[in-house]
This record gives structure tokens, C-alpha cells and sequence, in this order.
């Protein structure tokens, strides 16, 4: 299935100051929107999506400003719940609407690793927060024309997102993070044969995993170099009614630790076929680092500044050899 893959800041958050932010850790030269915009054509994009802490302060007019300079690539922007008490998605839609968007990705909650279980009340107080203000707020994305692309952040699986959605209207879908499944026990495979009609978006992310005794850990690595089954999801996600947009996302710069092998961590999640787990694991298989590698990345290891960003910008490199090579750029 065509794809218009382009670039999001994510796996450039250190380079970009995003990671670090208002502590001793910030990058001393963090690049702006001007040079993230410059970095993505420089890569060959189609696509590209845009932060909303770069959006939001800007007025009507430099938003389109902003989207006439970008009128050949097709744009996305990225939002997500704060969870403050009332608050709206008027900015989100204002942001999008005006720099020419058509998607506003969101994602609903900060959980990430899966540990929801962990949060006790506070886990289904964000639930009821996200799905009321969403009841709320889903009309004025409709009014707007645009498309409310919900991801999968290490919080949600297939059936949950599926649910909301469906709940919401035909203007609401999914942001497939390609990555994330294995952090919430599902097959990233069996997501999109759940999920499909609804994904509107898709960030292209992928993992190596280091086995331990609570479950795995997921650690970056380049689009391609990881366990991640991209062939088979994108002829899974085949579709006839034209493209999706896509952006490169290298994962965090932190491991994240999925506690898979433990009874507590499964409270609350749906009930997971045994043998779909069982085909997840055997793809954690692939590319796998060995139980005692070192897995930290130079964030993790404190690093100088120089040291993070080459390191973030030669994964990012690698990710478009890699979809250069398959094609998909």
C-alpha cells in the first residue's frame, strides 16, 4: 500500500530541545521548527508532522503562513490531553485547521510501558477523562473537517482504540504506532487485522528487545534494524482508497520495560490469545540483544550534547537507507 512517509521531532527530541527541557540535562543548542523542517526535506520527505509546542504560539496568519512554506508536503499535527480539569481541544483544532492540516494526531494519556495496573484510581480517572472530554470535543474536530487520529501511546490496545473510535464518529481513527503493540502484550501484526479500516496515520517506529526476568525491554533502534514485521503489516494495511501518511519515529531515548511476565501487570487489559502472544514473543526473538548487553543509549549514559545528537540524527539516516532500500521513500 503507497505510503507518504515523512519525519515527526520525536526520535530527534534531544536535538531538537524537546527532551531535557527546563532541566540541567536541555541540549545547549536545540534546533527550532525552521531547522526540523529543513532536516526532513533534506531527507526527502512527503509528510511531515509538527509539534504542538511549536503551534500553539503562533496566530492565525503565521499558521498559514507556515502552511503555505509547507503546500507540497502533506501535514499532520500532534496533540495530546493534558489532563486538566475542562479543558478543550479548541487550540488542537485551530492549530490544525490553520496551518492546513487535515489530521490531528493525539494520543490520550502519559502511561507508558503499559504499567496502567500499576496507577490503581489514577489510571481510571484518566480513562473517564479522556472519554468525557472527547464526547465533548469530538464535534468541534467534526465541524472543522478534520480527522482525530487517536495513537496507540503505550496505554491503549487494538480493541480499546477500536471501541473509542467507533464510539466517536467516522471523523475519529487511529494513529498506528508500529512499535507500541509489544508494549501493551499485542502483536503488532494482529493489531492491524484488528484495527485497519480505522487507521488514518501511521508512525513508523521500531524495537530491539532485551529479555528479562519481569518481560522485555524495548530499546531504539533505526526502522528496519528491529523485530517489528513492516512487510507484512503494510500488506495487512493494503487498502484501495489511496495513501496514508506516515512519519519516521525513532522510539524514545529511554528503554522502556514491559513487565509482560508478571500477574499484576495484565489487571484491567483484555484478555490476550495465548498464541497471539505466544507469535509476539518469537518476533521479540529477532534482532534481540543479549540478556547482559548493555542497552542504555548515550542519553542513558549521560553523554555530552554532540554525542546525543549525532547519535539521534545517524538513526534517522539509517531509517531512510532503510525505506529508500524497501522502496516506501
Amino acid at each position: 500500500m503507497p505510503l507518504t512517509v515523512g519525519l515527526n521531532p520525536y526520535g530527534l527530541a534531544y536535538t531538537l530541545g524537546l527532551q531535557g527541557a527546563g532541566t540541567p540535562r536541555a541540549n545547549p543548542s536545540p534546533l527550532g521548527l525552521d531547522e526540523f523542517i529543513s532536516l526532513a526535506r533534506a531527507a526527502g520527505v512527503r509528510s511531515i508532522e509538527l509539534d504542538h509546542r511549536w503551534l500553539m504560539p503562533l496566530t492565525n496568519a503565521q499558521l498559514a503562513a507556515l502552511g503555505e512554506s509547507l503546500r507540497d508536503l502533506a501535514v499532520v499535527t500532534s496533540f495530546w490531553l493534558s489532563h486538566r480539569p475542562a479543558e478543550t481541544l479548541e487550540q488542537a483544532v485551530r492549530c490544525t485547521k490553520a496551518v492546513g492540516a487535515s489530521i490531528l494526531r493525539f494520543h490520550l494519556t502519559p502511561v507508558l510501558e503499559g504499567g496502567r495496573a500499576a496507577l490503581g484510581q489514577a489510571w481510571h480517572d484518566m480513562v473517564v477523562h479522556a472519554r468525557t472530554t472527547l464526547r465533548r470535543e469530538s464535534r468541534r474536530v467534526a465541524d472543522a473537517g478534520l480527522t482525530l487520529a487517536i495513537e496507540d501511546h503505550q496505554d491503549f490496545g487494538s480493541e480499546e482504540l477500536i471501541e473509542i473510535a467507533a464510539s466517536l464518529g467516522d471523523h475519529v481513527g487511529i494513529t498506528l504506532d508500529t512499535g507500541n503493540p509489544f508494549s501493551v502484550g499485542e502483536d503488532p501484526l494482529a493489531f492491524v487485522e484488528r484495527a485497519g479500516p480505522l487507521i488514518r496515520h501511521v508512525h513508523l517506529k521500531d524495537y530491539v528487545a532485551q529479555f528479562t526476568n519481569e518481560g522485555y525491554r524495548l530499546v531504539r533502534c533505526p526502522v528496519g534494524d528491529g523485530c517489528v514485521p513492516f512487510a507484512d503489516m503494510m500488506r495487512a494495511l493494503a487498502r484501495s482508497d489511496g495513501q496514508l501518511t506516515a512519519s519516521i519515529e525513532i522510539a524514545a531515548l529511554e528503554a522502556r520495560h514491559i513487565r509482560v511476565f508478571t500477574h499484576g501487570w495484565w489487571n484491567g487489559y483484555p484478555e490476550r490469545d495465548a498464541r497471539e502472544l505466544g507469535v509476539m514473543l518469537g518476533r521479540l526473538r529477532h534482532n534481540r540483544l543479549d540478556d547482559d548487553a548493555d542497552y542504555r543509549t548515550p542519553w542513558e549514559h549521560g553523554a555530552s550534547a554532540a554525542e546525543i545528537v549525532q547519535y539521534e540524527r545517524a538513526q534517522v539516516q539509517k531509517s531512510v537507507e532503510n525505506l529508500r532500500a524497501w522502496g516506501w521513500m
